[in-house]
């Protein structure tokens, strides 16, 4: 596997064990920039373990993690600020979830078999890598397309990929094929993943966790004398997906995007430019004897935009980056009426109207180097935001709608226009101590703006609110029109110690502060009893602003050990993450994950790899009393991978998770909601997969 060089200004410290090491100290001034945490390009693979989960292709960076929720849509954490506090862009588009449970989140838009590139960027990010968040900047691209060489014959190239895992049967297949000349390339992709619900460590069956997705794109690609230009087109058809720690499940979720980049160098600079546009369809209901229902839920959204990005030398040793973005979100998300409902019914519900939530950006930055053992980074961005919404309507005006037909009337009656202008200042540097060590600091003020959910939820019957949840914590939420901006102030350090070589040894050490001004939480309206099981309690909650502070550390290693050159090479890597979130007038911040670590043994001989893995985690003491958040036990997972690379172009992998079948709570895995509607009870954690063994190949053609 290829490496590459992982500086982190910012929070995440260290690679990914297993999929990454660091590499020299001497890469060039633009390398050091990003935080890459997993390879590029021809040297990455997607993980063969039969998971269709992009967000899933980090997990094994230190600070980050996933809130589980249906099969292809878990929601990325870094340092304990997720979801909408990240930006994410897949090739230079902003995907805004088009539903009240973020079901359809930006990384489940996208096929790991169709990633070529996926970094992060944590807290202290570069203007230039966006704004309009707080917890830092997930991108991700497609493979980049290949050109024959200067007067060759056309190049022509394939890959086929299947993988498996035993636990709820899931399979994922993917094609790709390419054919290009020296100045034309066309491609096409297509996967499909598909899995039936899962069982956890005491093999019990996880009710309503099946999911099947299918994705489709297609790239044309033309350059000449230092411009390409690259369009991209494609769609996504989730058929079903189940989410056992939600009210609803999704029946069907169609997504069409089309984007355009025009990439150019030229005597002055570099010009990148891009536009897109993105379409999602969503309905929501319930689809399977495991929780039967009838309530259907319809969401469509749009998303459009374009950025514009200048970089010209200012001198020998600095660079100036000039950048202009919009990008803007129409939402309309209502409840047919059922016929024959007392309660919903005879009107259609309407959620949200004609939701506006409009972004202009302006940026620009200076990257320097001082010296052979300084460097800088420093930028401002400028982001005005505008929101609106129309007018709404319950279901009825009956006793049984009550509460929904008052807050409509209050709903309609408020001004909902809402402006935001928002600064986001970085600020990073890096000092080369010697050939062995490297010291960063980095500080920044990063701003997001609330969505449309937070700002215009309007329903306050008990039914209603539970509608609107993308935390799994099986609590109900309303909006507030007057939520203000959150302000981030963060700071990070980070000490590298290193050998010389992409496979030597290294440390590094991440502590991390972050002060939240205004940061979207919740108060507390009443409580209720989700399916009217008395042994279960759920919060009725409001988004509110309070002040927050989190603060944390992360570490990672990679020390080779002593082997025979004939028994290959033999390296103990790790990381371990540890975050504390607090709400400065008292009580701890939702989804936190404890103290965690993940210790590997990797062994790599001529053309097989293999790796064996515990990953450890802390009792989840520190929980959100507001949201009732459950705690967890701690655990303790063991896991075994081997590779081998048969000739060229064919790769095998095989691999068990969770070894032992231990029976464990994921800690951002909020409650098991569909168990509770099935089989009654209190309100438990939602359970981890159990045991699974996997399969993969690769054919490459």
């Amino acid at each position: 596997m290829k490496h590459y060089h992982l500086p982190a200004f910012l929070a995440l410290a260290g690679a990914t064990a297993g999929a990454c090491a660091q590499g020299a100290p001497g890469s060039a001034i633009e390398a050091r920039m990003k935080v890459i945490v997993t390879a590029i390009g021809e040297g990455w693979r997607a993980p063969q373990n039969g998971s269709g989960d992009t967000a899933l292709l980090l997990n094994t960076t230190p600070g980050y993690s996933v809130a589980q929720a249906g099969g292809v849509s878990g929601l990325p954490v870094v340092n304990g600020l997720g979801d909408d506090r990240l930006k994410i862009r897949i090739d230079g588009m902003e995907i805004t979830p088009a539903c009240a449970n973020h079901m359809n989140a930006p990384l489940s838009t996208i096929d790991p078999s169709q990633v070529g590139h996926i970094e992060v960027l944590a807290g202290v990010t570069p203007v230039s890598a966006g704004g309009d968040s707080t917890g830092g900047t997930v991108t991700v691209k497609s493979p980049a397309p290949l050109f024959a060489g200067q007067g060759e014959r056309l190049l022509t190239s394939g890959k086929l990929s299947l993988s498996g895992r035993s636990n709820g049967e899931a399979i994922n297949a993917s094609v790709s094929a390419s054919i290009a000349s020296d100045s034309m390339s066309f491609g096409y992709s297509a996967a499909q993943a598909r899995g039936h619900s899962y069982d956890d460590g005491d093999g019990q069956r996880v009710l309503g966790s099946l999911y099947r997705s299918t994705n489709q794109a297609a790239v044309l690609a033309l350059r000449a004398s230092g411009q390409r230009i690259t369009v991209r087109a494609g769609t996504q058809r989730i058929a079903y997906q189940g989410f056992p720690n939600q009210y609803m499940d999704m029946t069907g979720n169609d997504g069409t995007f089309a984007n355009l980049q025009w990439l150019a160098t030229f005597g002055w600079g570099e010009l990148d430019t891009s536009a897109y546009w993105q379409n999602t369809k969503h309905e929501m209901g319930f689809f399977t004897p495991e929780r039967p229902g009838s309530m259907p839920m319809l969401t469509e959204g749009r998303n459009t935009g374009y950025a514009l990005k200048i970089t010209m030398p200012a001198g020998d040793a600095a660079k100036v980056r000039l950048g202009h973005e919009v990008h803007t979100f129409r939402l309309d998300d209502f409840w047919p009426a059922i016929p024959g409902s007392m309660m919903m019914g005879p009107q259609t519900y309407v959620n949200i109207n004609d939701g506006r939530r409009d972004r202009i950006a302006l940026y620009g930055e200076v990257e320097t180097r001082h010296s052979a053992r300084w460097n800088s980074l420093v930028g401002a961005r400028w982001e005005s935001v505008r929101m609106d919404a129309g007018t709404v309507q319950p279901y009825a005006s009956n006793r049984m709608n009550a509460a929904d037909s008052a807050a409509a009337r209050a709903f309609n009656a408020a001004g909902r226009r809402q402006r935001d202008g928002n600064l986001d200042l970085t600020a990073l540097a890096r000092f080369d101590a010697d050939a062995n060590t490297t010291f960063e600091l980095a500080a920044a003020r990063k701003t997001r703006s609330p969505n449309l959910y937070e700002r215009y939820a309007w329903g306050r019957g008990t039914m209603a609110m539970t509608m609107t949840n993308w935390f799994g914590d099986g609590n109900g939420y309303v909006g507030n029109i007057d939520l203000k901006p959150e302000t981030a102030a963060t700071l990070g350090f980070t000490a590298h110690w290193h050998g010389a070589g992409a496979a030597d040894w290294f440390v590094k050490l991440n502590p991390y502060y972050n002060r939240v001004r205004d940061y979207i939480d919740v108060d507390t309206l009443g409580q209720f009893n989700p399916y009217m099981a008395m042994g279960a309690r759920g919060a009725l909650l409001r988004f509110a602003n309070h002040d927050a502070r989190l603060h944390g550390a992360n570490l990672s290693w990679r020390m080779p050990l002593p082997a025979g050159r004939a028994a290959g090479t033999l390296a103990f890597t790790g990381n371990a993450a540890y975050t504390r979130g607090k709400r400065a007038d008292g009580g701890d911040l939702y989804h936190i994950m404890p103290l965690n670590a993940l210790l590997a043994l990797e062994h790599s001989s001529g053309a097989w790899s293999s790796q064996v893995e515990t990953k450890v985690v802390a009792r989840k003491d520190h929980a959100d009393l507001r949201r009732l958040e459950p705690h967890t036990a701690g655990y303790a997972l063991l896991n075994a991978r081997t590779g081998y690379q048969w000739r060229k172009n064919v790769r095998l992998s095989a691999g068990v998770s969770n070894l032992l079948d231990r029976q464990y709570a994921d800690p951002l895995g909020g409650v098991y909601l569909s168990g509770l509607k099935m089989q009654r009870g209190a309100l438990q954690p939602l359970p981890g997969y159990g045991r699974s063994f996997e399969l993969g190949l690769t054919l490459g053609f």
